[in-house]
């Protein structure tokens, strides 16, 4: 075996690698760096091992070529766990796995994010303006308290921050959705639209590029064991698509065509709960 296929391999088998850094985003949402890079391009996942709990997919926050970024909501056992681990600390990585956002050199593009969402739109932003697109960056949140790397987007070139609460604690008093409405109203003209967050707002996301003729890429979130599509467990009704390979990330008129869009997803037993 040439070495080569050693380092393809490697990377589909959990490695330990040391937390380097932890920031505390919200009471909430942590963000956690590792000393490696493994190659990730924006809208992709890693499969995450927090040893003696659990294996979770995790969307890459940014992936430098150095280090690699995780930003994550402490809401299940595994997220609660890696949430109290500290600097110093094993967790195991693998990946990348999935599609990604593709665009082209010079772009205009919106990029759309709830919540969390926040951080791999970060990535996709950085990324596209580093190949010389434009962005206009659109993130929402229930309230300022829970907006997420509004700094960060801030220090990126050729990007216009929109900022949208629910309460109207900081920037448009709505959702993101509006906000994209109101750029398209205003004569904004996009090459495409990407979007991250609730699968709801993917979906109005969905309906407004295709009201617009703007193509769009959504990246759906499914509960994933696997990474190889291999279980099955996070295939969409009816296509049959395997969110970890011929996914998260999908063309808006694809994610139109799957009947369970915006209105259910399965669980790790595959039953199905309504969104």
């Amino acid at each position: 075996m040439s070495c080569k296929n050693c380092v393809n391999h490697q990377r589909t088998l959990p490695q330990t690698y040391r937390i380097v850094s932890i920031k505390r985003e919200t009471a909430n949402v942590t963000t956690l760096t590792f000393p490696v890079s493994l190659g990730a391009k924006p809208g992709q996942f890693v499969m995450l091992w927090v040893p003696g709990v659990d294996e979770i997919p995790m969307s890459v926050a940014n992936d430098d070529g150095k280090e690699l970024r995780v930003t994550f909501f402490a809401v299940g056992e595994a997220t609660r766990a890696l949430a109290e681990k500290k600097e110093g600390e094993l967790i195991g990585l693998r990946g990348p796995f999935g599609t990604s956002y593709a665009w082209e050199k010079g772009q205009h593009l919106a990029l759309v994010a709830g919540g969390y969402g926040a951080a791999p739109m970060y990535f996709a932003a950085a990324e596209a303006t580093r190949n010389g697109c434009t962005a206009d960056v659109i993130v929402g949140a229930r309230g300022k308290e829970h907006l997420l790397y509004k700094e960060e987007f801030r220090k990126l070139t050729r990007t216009t921050l929109h900022l949208a609460t629910d309460d109207g604690s900081e920037g448009h008093k709505g959702n993101t959705v509006e906000v994209l409405r109101e750029l398209f109203e205003k004569g904004a003209s996009f090459d495409g639209v990407f979007a991250c967050g609730p699968e709801k707002m993917l979906v109005a996301v969905a309906d407004v590029a295709a009201e617009k003729k703007v193509p769009c890429q959504l990246s759906m979130e499914r509960y994933m064991k696997c990474g190889y599509g291999l279980c099955g467990n996070c295939t969409v009704d009816p296509l049959g698509l395997r969110m970890c390979v011929e996914g998260p990330v999908v063309r808006g008129d694809v994610a139109r065509t799957i009947m369970e869009f915006g209105q259910y997803h399965r669980d790790d037993l595959g039953k199905k709960n309504p969104l």
